[in-house]
């Protein structure tokens, strides 16, 4: 320990499925920190498994709404405030406010990397008094903040020209992919004779595309779509496949461990990134799991926003839809599903875009900010 920077790092969530998180403190402890990752525990959460560096999940009392944020902010700020640090690492807006009062009070450097833009999602634009909070949070905090990191070059512009603080850029890119053991598709209970048809995260919500995605299934023979991992949506999806006979078509899976997970992306012919442009936070995002498919030599139909269109067409490893509909999500998928020639090229340019698009390459801009 002797010569080690200490950091807190501090997120909301379970810590389970979060491997933007989970890469950066992997990072960290291999650069000479010693690192505690600080988050919460649900009564749902499933253990962790152990990592190289410490973990802690608070438990509270109530686990979503006002109450949540201001209760974990709460017993956020007395956690830091005495925990020895020499840095403080902030994810998100709604861990910022306990960070930021911490550094102040403690003296030490504070460190804020946004995953999105936090008020503009769904849940907080329907709700505009809710809203208006989290924007003064900003508004008061953002500005005062010296190192600042986002997911990609349009959020960082945003961020940049809204509050005139230099933002950078480190990308969630996944780590180049390998397993020591291939689970089968009979391991995985995935058909053998069938296209598999992929759509992944911890986030499956509205405006993601999921509910065009089983309606699409209508019209599509010799597949299987599959759902892994859970989000605000599941349960509706759930029930529409049941009353609606798609049970042989579309199949859903839990959250499952970020290798375990890659096993199933490792068998899926296409993969689904299907987020619409109904809002600022989704328009700008470059979801992690196109980097996954991409990994996995898995063929992508995205949705048309800038980032994920960028990525897909500049490797030509998918195809671009004009719009989130079941009709265009059915066509394109019946386009690649009929011409083998046609995916199995996509593959191989996901192979070769993989040696580019990794985080190995991305950690540069890390380097440059924890160890500069």
């Amino acid at each position: 320990m002797t010569g080690k920077k200490r950091i807190i790092v501090s997120v909301t969530n379970d810590l389970y499925t979060d491997q933007r998180v989970h890469k950066i403190c992997q990072f960290l402890h291999e650069n000479n920190y010693s690192v505690l990752l600080v988050g919460r525990k649900r009564r749902n959460s499933l253990d962790l498994k152990p990592r190289d560096y410490q973990t802690e999940r608070m438990r509270l009392i109530f686990e979503k709404g006002a109450l949540f944020y201001a209760f974990f902010n709460l017993r956020l700020f007395f956690f830091l405030l005495f925990r020895k640090t020499d840095v403080l690492l902030s994810n998100d807006l709604d861990t910022l406010l306990a960070n930021y009062l911490v550094s102040k009070i403690k003296g030490k450097r504070l460190v804020y990397d946004t995953h999105e833009l936090f008020t503009e999602v769904p849940e907080l634009t329907s709700r505009p008094k809710v809203r208006a909070v989290w924007l003064r949070i900003e508004k008061w905090i953002f500005p005062k903040l010296k190192t600042v990191y986002t997911v990609n070059k349009s959020i960082a512009d945003i961020y940049t020209n809204k509050y005139n603080v230099p933002v950078k850029v480190v990308r969630n890119i996944s780590p180049k992919w390998s397993s020591d053991l291939i689970k089968t598709k009979q391991e995985l209970d995935l058909p053998e004779d069938k296209h598999i048809i992929i759509l992944q995260g911890a986030g499956i919500n509205i405006d993601r595309g999921a509910e065009e995605a089983v309606e699409a299934m209508k019209n599509i023979e010799n597949a299987l779509l599959i759902f892994v991992g859970d989000g605000d949506i599941i349960p509706q999806l759930k029930t529409k496949v049941a009353n609606e006979g798609l049970n042989k078509k579309v199949k859903f899976f839990d959250k499952k461990p970020y290798q375990e997970l890659m096993q199933y992306t490792f068998h899926a012919d296409i993969g689904l990134t299907l987020d619409k442009d109904t809002n600022s936070n989704y328009k700008y995002s470059l979801p992690n799991k196109v980097f996954d498919y991409i990994h996995t030599n898995t063929a992508i139909v995205a949705s048309n926003i800038f980032e994920v269109s960028s990525v897909v067409t500049q490797h030509n490893v998918g195809l671009i839809l004009k719009e989130v509909s079941s009709e265009a999500i059915s066509n394109a998928l019946n386009t690649l599903i009929k011409d083998d020639a046609r995916l199995k090229q996509l593959k191989l340019n996901c192979s070769i875009a993989a040696e580019k698009e990794n985080w190995e390459n991305e950690v540069a801009v890390l380097k440059s900010i924890y160890l500069g």
